[in-house]
């Protein structure tokens, strides 16, 4: 037998009890979120487009993937980031090949692409971030310097617009 005393020591023992988390409920509400996650994240293509460019807006549906990116500004050609040249200097350049970019495009084979789009020329893809801004013979210029760079499949990145989209989701 105890005491009144034991039993309320007891009781208040009971009570003070930290009360354990479920761990497989928990760990199942995380694998759900690890599930959802990678799934909308494949949904989702952008590609970082700097404040200072303006992409022309198109009706094409297809999405791009992920390639090796030139950004042409309004001042500057960039790769990956990276200036290259000046859009001076590409205009005074009196060839069609950028020898600056065709450069970093070679650096870029390298270092981002997988060894059989190394060898495979047709498959090697390149993304161009053009302002709307720029003159055609700027951004001819840098498709030529890509394909001279054995790139073969170029895309020009747009903004979408609103009706093309509406139109997608019609029955």
């Amino acid at each position: 037998m105890q005491s009144a005393r034991a039993k309320r020591m007891q009781q208040h023992h009971k009570r003070q009890r930290p009360v354990a988390l479920s761990l497989v409920s928990l760990m199942d509400i995380f694998t759900i979120l690890v599930f959802f996650l990678l799934v909308n994240q494949a949904e989702v293509q952008a590609l970082d487009v700097p404040k200072n460019i303006a992409l022309p807006e198109s009706m094409a549906m297809a999405k791009p993937a992920e390639t090796v990116v030139v950004t042409v500004t309004p001042t500057q050609l960039l790769v990956q980031g990276r200036v290259v040249a000046t859009l001076s200097e590409i205009e005074a350049q009196p060839g069609m090949v950028i020898e600056p970019l065709k450069l970093a495009l070679k650096q870029q084979t390298d270092r981002f692409l997988r060894a059989s789009a190394a060898a495979d020329v047709a498959s090697r893809e390149i993304t161009i971030l053009g302002d709307k801004s720029v003159p055609y013979k700027i951004l001819k210029k840098v498709m030529a310097s890509c394909t001279d760079s054995d790139y073969g499949k170029l895309s020009l990145a747009v903004l979408q617009r609103e009706e093309a989209m509406n139109m997608a989701s019609r029955p």
